[in-house]
């Protein structure tokens, strides 16, 4: 039995082949929306992707289930509780499915979401390993907050806490010390708050280190992990329906969609948003209309799903071809590629921003609106300009009203991508009736001080 592990930077997410050799088979557990790697680790191996495991619908990228089903014919699992629409068979506490002398035992850990499995690796009969999910990653734990359900979002966070409490306690700290923890995401997640850079441990190093892991009542858990957790993009809840239902093939979708270096023989639609994914430096230096900058370098699936609203159409602009399609796989993994109108190589605008006066800037920034696109916890953690105005990324496009015109203004966050992104909204939204200005990197001479 040999375990393998695959990381998608971007989103902080790992999905993972487990290959028993005496039968030359894999199993895949929460694998991401490119199906190639899995086909070539196949092809590698000489093994035959003979199973899926879904951990639960996820919310932050589109899984390749359905379309692993389609291609190699495998084994979908999952619990009932998800309700899926794609056939597949159910994997609920206790039930086990074998290929040689490996076999793979479901674990109900509901907490992250109602319908979240873990499963316990065995071989020879011995535990071996564990793949959590979002339910327990290495320094942390899932975030309860992501499915409201039905009913009240904040009492189902409160009682979806508490089913974490007890899964942890009495589903995974119970599993033997030495056996290895896989979780479905590491540092960088939206999933949870507070992850470690590893990328795997065992349930003895998570009960001494891990936080959610430590000795308190059921109330002080809770009240420690609804505190303070990151924002919600826009994006999570329709991944979490189209992973229930199953996603099509990424190359046939991806097909469907229009490339050109034509801009304006496709008559382009002048109130949709056009995402140009190119560097902060070739955007400046002239771009379209109703632009967004949201750079290929940097978290570019996070950002796309909490600016553009799922179902809105957009265009993509990038600096070539191959650029183009690589980002339109990377709109794929969230499900944002059926969203595109057309995609556009090349650079086909005149629109041009000033660029700040760092002096002027230095020696007077009160003749300046200045913006903080930040989030709410690091804006809690200390303002960089004290009479700044906090209006995270995310909620930008919404609040432009907030934003005073009288003078110039100065957008800024931790390190620059944010803040190129939230330039160009407000460059777009305020049309012209006051300058606009991206303080860029150049805020870390600021927040060193």
């Amino acid at each position: 039995m040999h375990i393998k592990q695959f990381e998608d930077k971007n989103l902080a997410h790992y999905s993972y082949a487990i290959l028993d050799k005496t039968e030359k088979k894999l199993v895949l557990v929460d694998p991401a929306r490119d199906t190639q790697p899995y086909l070539d680790y196949a092809k590698e191996t000489g093994a035959q992707i003979a199973a899926v495991i879904e951990t639960h619908p996820h919310a932050d990228f589109v899984s390749s289930h359905l379309e692993l089903q389609q291609a190699t014919g495998c084994t979908l699992y999952v619990s009932k509780a998800v309700e899926a629409a794609y056939r597949h068979q159910p994997f609920d506490d206790g039930q086990v499915f074998a290929l040689g002398t490996t076999s793979f035992t479901a674990m109900n850990t509901p907490g992250h979401s109602p319908d979240s499995i873990s499963i316990l690796l065995k071989a020879d009969g011995q535990q071996k390993a564990v793949f959590t999910g979002d339910t327990l990653f290495i320094g942390d734990c899932g975030r309860p907050d992501l499915r409201p359900g039905e009913g009240n979002a904040k009492d189902e966070a409160i009682k979806l806490a508490g089913q974490m409490y007890h899964s942890l306690r009495e589903k995974l700290m119970v599993l033997h010390d030495d056996v290895l923890v896989y979780p479905a995401h590491g540092a960088g997640t939206l999933c949870g708050k507070n992850l470690s850079k590893e990328s795997s441990s065992t349930i003895g190093r998570e009960k001494f280190s891990n936080w959610s892991l430590q000795d308190a009542t059921e109330q002080e858990f809770v009240q420690s992990l609804l505190t303070d957790q990151p924002f919600v993009p826009r994006y999570f809840s329709f991944d979490v329906e189209l992973n229930r239902k199953g996603a099509a093939s990424l190359a046939e979708t991806a097909k469907q969609i229009v490339i050109t270096s034509d801009w304006d023989a496709m008559q382009p639609e002048p109130e949709l948003w056009v995402v140009d994914t190119r560097p902060e430096s070739a955007f400046k230096e002239g771009h379209l209309p109703h632009a967004v900058n949201l750079m290929e370098n940097g978290k570019f699936e996070t950002w796309l799903g909490s600016i553009i609203k799922p179902g809105e159409q957009f265009y993509l602009v990038a600096e070539n071809k191959a650029a183009v399609s690589a980002m339109v796989k990377r709109a794929g993994s969230i499900g944002y590629e059926t969203f595109i109108r057309a995609a556009f190589a090349g650079n086909p605008g005149q629109v041009k921003e000033a660029e700040i006066d760092l002096d002027v800037f230095r020696n007077h920034p009160g003749a300046y609106s200045i913006i903080d696109v930040r989030n709410n916890s690091e804006v809690k953690e200390g303002k960089i300009f004290p009479n700044s105005i906090p209006i995270p990324l995310d909620e930008l496009i919404s609040r432009v009203n907030e934003i005073p015109v009288d003078k110039p203004i100065v957008v800024h966050c931790a390190g620059g991508y944010r803040s190129a992104a939230a330039s160009s909204i407000l460059h777009a939204k305020l049309n012209g009736a006051v300058k606009v200005f991206d303080l860029g990197e150049a805020v870390n001479e600021f927040a060193s001080l």
